[in-house]
Protein backbone atom coordinates (compact mmCIF):
# COMPACT_ATOMS: atom_id res chain seq x y z
CA UNK A 1 0.00 0.00 0.00
CA UNK A 2 1.43 3.21 -0.88
CA UNK A 3 1.69 5.74 1.91
CA UNK A 4 3.12 9.50 2.40
CA UNK A 5 3.59 10.37 6.02
CA UNK A 6 4.51 13.80 6.80
CA UNK A 7 6.42 15.26 9.70
CA UNK A 8 8.70 18.19 11.33
CA UNK A 9 5.96 20.59 11.44
CA UNK A 10 5.20 23.38 14.78
CA UNK A 11 5.39 26.30 15.61
CA UNK A 12 7.92 28.87 14.33
CA UNK A 13 8.93 32.89 15.00
CA UNK A 14 8.73 34.87 11.69
CA UNK A 15 12.18 34.97 10.39
CA UNK A 16 12.70 31.23 11.52
CA UNK A 17 13.37 28.09 10.26
CA UNK A 18 12.07 24.79 9.78
CA UNK A 19 12.44 21.00 7.61
CA UNK A 20 9.55 18.99 7.02
CA UNK A 21 10.17 15.53 5.90
CA UNK A 22 7.83 13.36 3.74
CA UNK A 23 8.54 9.44 4.14
CA UNK A 24 7.30 7.14 1.35
CA UNK A 25 5.83 3.94 1.94
CA UNK A 26 6.75 2.38 -1.78
CA UNK A 27 8.93 0.07 -3.55
CA UNK A 28 10.65 2.75 -5.35
CA UNK A 29 10.33 6.29 -4.83
CA UNK A 30 12.53 7.25 -7.47
CA UNK A 31 9.50 6.49 -10.01
CA UNK A 32 7.36 9.11 -8.12
CA UNK A 33 6.53 13.11 -8.78
CA UNK A 34 6.93 14.77 -5.51
CA UNK A 35 5.41 17.92 -3.97
CA UNK A 36 4.48 19.63 -1.31
CA UNK A 37 0.93 21.75 -0.85
CA UNK A 38 0.09 24.06 1.90
CA UNK A 39 -3.68 24.85 2.50
CA UNK A 40 -4.32 27.38 4.92
CA UNK A 41 -7.80 28.03 7.10
CA UNK A 42 -10.61 29.14 4.81
CA UNK A 43 -8.45 29.24 1.64
CA UNK A 44 -7.50 26.50 -1.25
CA UNK A 45 -5.17 23.60 -1.50
CA UNK A 46 -2.07 25.52 -3.13
CA UNK A 47 1.17 24.05 -4.79
CA UNK A 48 4.33 25.46 -2.60
CA UNK A 49 7.22 22.52 -4.62
CA UNK A 50 7.66 20.30 -6.84
CA UNK A 51 10.51 17.94 -7.39
CA UNK A 52 10.35 15.32 -10.25
CA UNK A 53 12.06 11.74 -10.64
CA UNK A 54 14.77 13.36 -12.72
CA UNK A 55 15.15 16.16 -9.75
CA UNK A 56 14.04 19.19 -11.56
CA UNK A 57 12.29 21.53 -9.26
CA UNK A 58 9.74 24.68 -9.28
CA UNK A 59 8.40 26.68 -6.62
CA UNK A 60 5.03 29.03 -6.06
CA UNK A 61 6.28 32.64 -6.34
CA UNK A 62 5.34 33.05 -2.99
CA UNK A 63 8.19 31.14 -1.42
CA UNK A 64 11.14 31.25 -4.02
CA UNK A 65 14.06 32.21 -2.91
CA UNK A 66 13.26 30.61 0.64
CA UNK A 67 12.13 27.11 0.74
CA UNK A 68 13.62 24.39 -1.33
CA UNK A 69 12.52 20.83 -1.87
CA UNK A 70 14.94 17.77 -1.88
CA UNK A 71 14.45 14.23 -2.24
CA UNK A 72 16.26 11.07 -1.26
CA UNK A 73 15.36 7.72 -2.95
CA UNK A 74 17.73 5.56 -1.53
CA UNK A 75 16.19 7.21 1.85
CA UNK A 76 12.37 6.99 0.39
CA UNK A 77 12.04 10.89 1.51
CA UNK A 78 11.09 14.14 0.42
CA UNK A 79 12.15 17.33 2.40
CA UNK A 80 10.87 20.81 2.47
CA UNK A 81 13.73 23.04 4.03
CA UNK A 82 11.57 26.21 5.14
CA UNK A 83 13.79 29.69 6.01
CA UNK A 84 12.55 33.10 6.65
CA UNK A 85 9.29 32.19 7.41
CA UNK A 86 6.31 34.61 7.84
CA UNK A 87 3.56 34.62 9.21
CA UNK A 88 1.55 33.68 5.82
CA UNK A 89 3.26 30.76 5.64
CA UNK A 90 1.30 29.14 8.44
CA UNK A 91 -1.14 26.12 6.82
CA UNK A 92 -1.08 22.69 6.98
CA UNK A 93 1.51 21.40 4.74
CA UNK A 94 0.89 18.32 2.63
CA UNK A 95 3.05 15.75 0.61
CA UNK A 96 1.99 14.31 -2.49
CA UNK A 97 3.23 11.14 -4.83
CA UNK A 98 2.13 10.95 -8.44
CA UNK A 99 2.48 8.29 -10.47
CA UNK A 100 1.16 8.83 -13.86
CA UNK A 101 -2.33 9.55 -13.06
CA UNK A 102 -2.12 8.49 -9.86
CA UNK A 103 -2.24 11.30 -6.95
CA UNK A 104 -1.18 9.60 -3.16
CA UNK A 105 -1.47 12.48 -0.65
CA UNK A 106 -0.11 12.37 2.98
CA UNK A 107 -2.22 13.42 6.20
CA UNK A 108 -0.75 16.75 6.68
CA UNK A 109 1.62 18.79 9.04
CA UNK A 110 0.43 21.68 10.73
CA UNK A 111 2.72 25.04 10.44
CA UNK A 112 2.42 27.98 12.43
CA UNK A 113 4.87 31.16 12.01
CA UNK A 114 3.70 33.16 14.78
CA UNK A 115 5.74 35.44 17.42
Amino acid sequence: QVQFVEFGGGLVQPGGSLRLTCAASVINLSIYTMGWYRQAPGKQRELVAVITNGGSTNYADSVKGRFTISRDNAKKTVYLQMNSLKPEDTAVYYCKGTFYATNYWGQGTQVTVSS
